[in-house]
């Protein structure tokens, strides 16, 4: 059989650019046992490839949406309104109006040793023990 070059695809696929990487993802498909749909006469996937694509066994339309399929990281989830108000409640559940009273008197009380220290050369060890810095 002819070699397939370049020129014999370009008219199917215009871009060269594309037409690679169809190829090449047509290649990776015979590699990973994908049915040939040409002889192989002793060629490796990607000459195979460009020989089925310029044959128009295989559709590089198809090939370009596995491209985009296998490419694509986060499928669509359908938003369930209930699983969302769920979520919702968990969340004030865990999180009261005792706790966050709490947490920001911690943050302050942290403040003012911060400040102290700055101020008076006291490390915050020493303002809680109630020692005296030594000069």
């Amino acid at each position: 059989m002819a070699r397939v070059t370049v020129e014999d695809c370009i008219q199917l696929v215009p871009n060269r650019f594309e037409l690679v990487t169809v190829a090449a993802q047509r290649a990776k498909e015979l590699s990973a046992g994908a049915m040939l749909t040409v002889d192989r006469d002793r060629d490796k996937n990607p000459v195979v490839a460009l020989r089925e694509i310029a044959e128009q066994n295989i559709s590089p339309d198809v090939l370009r949406e596995t491209i985009i399929r296998n490419m694509q990281k986060n499928l669509p989830v359908e938003d369930n309104e209930e699983d969302l108000e769920s979520i919702l409640a968990q969340d004030q559940e865990l999180l009261t109006a005792e706790d966050t009273d709490v947490f920001m008197a911690s943050i302050e009380e942290e403040a003012v040793l911060v400040e102290m220290e700055e101020v008076d050369g006291f490390s915050a060890e020493e303002i809680e023990s109630g020692e005296d810095a030594a000069v």
